[in-house]
């Protein structure tokens, strides 16, 4: 069994919960998730099987898209609906849509964030939420993340209240915490908020209209058809250039061989896909790092 499976992932269980879970159904233990959602954030969660495994990072680290809430009026312990409350201050004026578009353009491009206690960032060794949930405040590192956009779902021009709340939609790099966004959003507008309801819908290449359930998926194993729902390996490597190759310079390519830089390369600093003339995947390349013009292997994905 060999590909990639677009889970839509439920709410109330970890990502690590859907993959022993389909380990069982689908009696395999070679399998992976691309990048971890919270218990209580659902949405699209792609999952390799067997020899995909090996392309999981490049799922990873290309870009997400996700739909979120934000509240506006109070902060919690974790930076969601899930916390307790921190700091709590009424909203006593009139919020305007062009002060909150203005709030998201600030926050488009790059930013700087902390990654809440609430997190799996490990620091001297440890997860932040196994600090957090012995109730240790450590030092975090902070990182540059990219926004690529942010765009206001609700369409009215006004709120006012206690506590507020709108619905947003952002594209972004891998590493970024929507639950900080949320709270910076607060922070500009000038009142604690936080994160009150999420849902990826885009991974690397993967939307929510790819995606099936658990249910689904177990199913689909009962009746033997689960390799109607695999996506190749390939789809993972969608957004990285190719390069097709005929037969002699793939059996090089099969044995981890160093190859000069095609000159239609030499400009990308990205990795190269290595594409079989059938357009099947044969291994991931990227430049040397002390030989000039030569191309070395990072992940032979096929050598038979």
């Amino acid at each position: 069994m060999e590909g990639i499976l677009p889970l839509f992932k439920p709410k109330g269980i970890t990502s690590h919960d859907c993959v022993f879970k389909l380990r069982k159904i689908l009696k395999t233990k070679k399998i992976g998730h691309t990048g971890t959602l919270d218990p209580d954030v659902t949405g699209v969660l792609p999952i390799c099987i067997g020899r995909a495994t090996k392309v999981a990072e490049y799922i990873t680290d290309a870009g997400k898209a996700y739909e979120g809430e934000v509240t506006i009026g109070f902060s919690t312990t974790t930076e969601d609906a899930t916390g307790e409350l921190v700091t709590k201050k009424a909203v006593t004026r009139l919020i305007s849509r062009q002060e909150i578009l203005a709030v998201l353009q600030s926050l488009t491009g790059e930013i700087v964030q902390t990654p809440p206690m609430f997190s799996a960032v490990k620091v001297g060794g440890v997860r932040l939420y196994e600090y957090a949930r012995k109730g240790i405040e450590v030092d975090r590192p902070s990182r540059k993340v990219n926004i690529y956009s942010i765009e206001l779902l609700d369409k009215q021009e006004e709120w006012m209240g206690e506590t507020i709340s709108f619905k947003f939609k952002v594209q972004c790099s891998k590493g970024t915490y929507i639950r900080t966004l949320a709270v910076m959003i607060g922070e500009q507008l000038g009142y604690p908020a936080h994160m009150s309801s999420l849902i990826r819908i885009q991974s690397a290449s993967f939307t929510l209209e790819d995606c099936i359930t658990l249910e689904e998926i177990a199913q689909l194993a009962e009746e033997g058809r689960i390799g109607t729902v695999l996506k190749p390996l390939e789809t993972a490597l969608s957004h990285l250039p190719k390069l097709k190759i005929n037969d002699k310079v793939a059996e090089k390519v099969k044995n981890g061989a160093l190859l000069p830089v095609p000159e239609s390369l030499i400009k990308t600093n990205e990795p190269i896909v290595f594409v079989a003339s059938n357009g099947i995947a044969l291994a991931i390349y990227a430049k040397h790092p002390t030989k000039p013009n030569v191309l070395k292997p990072v992940k032979v994905l096929r050598n038979e």
